[in-house]
């Protein structure tokens, strides 16, 4: 890409915001991570939008979204695992050695830019997504009735929930019978769409 090392660097640090935390940094957060004014932030942001690799909504606060183009030196690390065989979740089978790989990548393809976030607390425990787990996302601002969505809301914090539309309200659904949803009246601004689910089995303790 056609970029200088701070215009990389910004470009970086939102592809880092958005897998961390679902949404994308402000200017003014940017301009204190990198010890900048604000209006030097705009400038590498416009330069940026010139060459086509970030994308911005006008006049809202958290828009900042790298183009599909883009390809940062952290997204096109390797994301490949052996496939070595099957194994029976019923009935047992045979076990055979059948090497192969899997690109996480291509598992998890989608049309649209897609992120991961680490999940924390237990609201969706009841769809099977449980703290510490990792979330696939697509990059999408809609969502229809019943899909897992990151949610912005107004206090800028974001969540992961269930996105039902009703009258004259959003409806965000925890999967969790001892919690209450969140309505908000309005549009939601919309992250993203859970398209799956990583998780990793640590033993603790000893073994043997």
């Amino acid at each position: 890409m056609n970029t200088t090392p701070k215009q990389l660097k910004i470009l970086q640090a939102i592809d880092d915001c958005r897998r961390k935390e679902g949404y994308s940094p402000t200017m003014q957060e940017l301009a204190d991570k990198f010890g900048i004014s604000k209006v030097t932030v705009f400038e590498h942001v416009q330069a940026l939008e010139r060459k086509g690799l970030l994308d911005r909504e006008r006049h809202k606060a958290r828009s900042l979204n790298l183009s599909a183009r883009v390809k940062l030196p952290s997204s096109s690390s390797n994301g490949i695992l052996p496939l070595v065989g099957s194994i029976a979740a019923g009935k047992p089978i045979e076990a055979i050695e059948n090497p192969d790989s899997i690109d996480l990548r291509d598992l998890f393809a989608s049309r649209s830019q897609t992120f991961m976030l680490r999940v924390r607390g237990d609201s969706m425990i009841e769809d099977h997504i449980a703290d510490g787990d990792m979330v696939i996302a697509e990059q999408r601002s809609t969502a229809r009735d019943g899909e897992i969505v990151v949610a912005l809301l107004e206090d800028g914090s974001a969540t992961l929930k269930r996105f039902y539309r009703e009258s004259g309200r959003i409806r965000l659904q925890p999967a969790n019978g001892t919690m209450e949803p969140i309505y908000v009246n309005g549009d939601v601004k919309i992250q993203g769409v859970v398209i799956g689910v990583l998780r990793r089995y640590s033993r603790v303790g000893k073994t043997g």
